[in-house]
């Protein structure tokens, strides 16, 4: 007779119905940086209606203002700039265009480096070679240099920063696509497809992309930290964005000349950005394991033994 109390409980009715929602939660440090990750998502979408003018309005007798002094109102609870507008907002503000151009970049270097990936995986040796010699020229270009080039030529704004960018990213998720195609591409339920006569943008679509995906996320999560960084460190070098627009990365560059005298310009946007990028990592490590079917089950026993 089995010792009933070596049996796994079964999931509950919740578990079963939001599974990755009850894993993420199991996890701490995943729910708050998931967590985190939601507010500045809301301060990007919704800062710029509600704080915008306030951002953007001068008061010289407020410059510098230091940190918690609320003599000035709620909104200099960070303090003041340079020339009097309030830390707090301009820091809400300046989320949507960090934020756009980090999730612009990921977004059209994954389309563009999946889809290169998936034909050079699948389609051949000629058609592969092709396209990987393509991300060898790209990677043979430093990167920095491809970005000051491109901005000198076509200015510093938003569409012109995402698009140099996403030039240097797309080798990454091209040569990851590649790789799992090519071991994908071997599995018995890729070959069944092919006897039973399907179409080879069907069986890349239908049956390798789903398989790819996961990791691709994985691979997104961590690169939108990274191009944040990226884009920080244009901004600083000052072929960023410029006025008046704002970035964290801007905001930092604009700080730097009165680190000795009103060091909260630039600690303020540069904490925003460690936060940041910290709650993308831990919550990318999450993900890895949530979305790997062979790793899952580690989580949902969790999940399962705590609830």
């Amino acid at each position: 007779m089995s010792d009933l109390s070596t049996v796994t409980p079964a999931p509950s009715e919740k578990q079963r119905t939001w599974p990755l929602v009850s894993m993420l939660w199991r996890d701490k440090l995943a729910f708050v940086s998931a967590l985190v990750l939601v507010v500045i998502v809301l301060f990007a979408i919704f800062g710029p209606m509600l704080l915008g003018d306030l951002a953007t309005s001068q008061n010289l007798r407020g410059r510098n203002s230091p940190p918690f002094d609320l003599a000035r109102g709620w909104a200099f609870i960070l303090g003041g700039d340079s020339l009097g507008r309030p830390m707090l907002a301009r820091l809400i503000v300046a989320a949507r265009s960090t934020m756009l151009v980090a999730a612009g970049t990921v977004a059209v270097a994954m389309i563009v480096g999946a889809t290169l990936g998936l034909l050079a995986g699948y389609l051949g040796k000629h058609v592969s070679q092709a396209i990987m010699r393509l991300a060898d020229v790209i990677m043979s270009f430093p990167s920095l240099l491809i970005a000051v080039i491109v901005l000198y030529v076509l200015g510093p704004s938003i569409p012109n920063m995402i698009l140099v960018l996403a030039i240097t990213r797309i080798p990454i998720y091209l040569r990851t696509t590649r790789a799992e195609v090519l071991e994908v591409r071997q599995r018995m339920f890729v070959q069944a497809a092919v006897v039973m006569g399907a179409s080879n943008g069907r069986i890349i679509l239908r049956h390798i992309l789903p398989v790819v995906a996961p990791t691709l996320v994985t691979i997104a999560t961590l690169d939108f930290a990274f191009v944040m960084l990226a884009e920080s460190s244009l901004s600083f070098l000052g072929i960023g964005i410029q006025p008046p627009d704002i970035t964290w990365g801007l905001m930092v560059s604009q700080g730097r000349p009165y680190l000795t005298t009103a060091w909260w310009l630039a600690f303020w946007p540069g904490l925003l950005i460690v936060i940041t990028t910290l709650s993308l990592n831990l919550l990318s490590n999450w993900m890895r394991v949530a979305l790997d079917p062979a790793q899952r089950w580690r989580l949902e026993a969790r999940s399962t033994a705590n609830g």
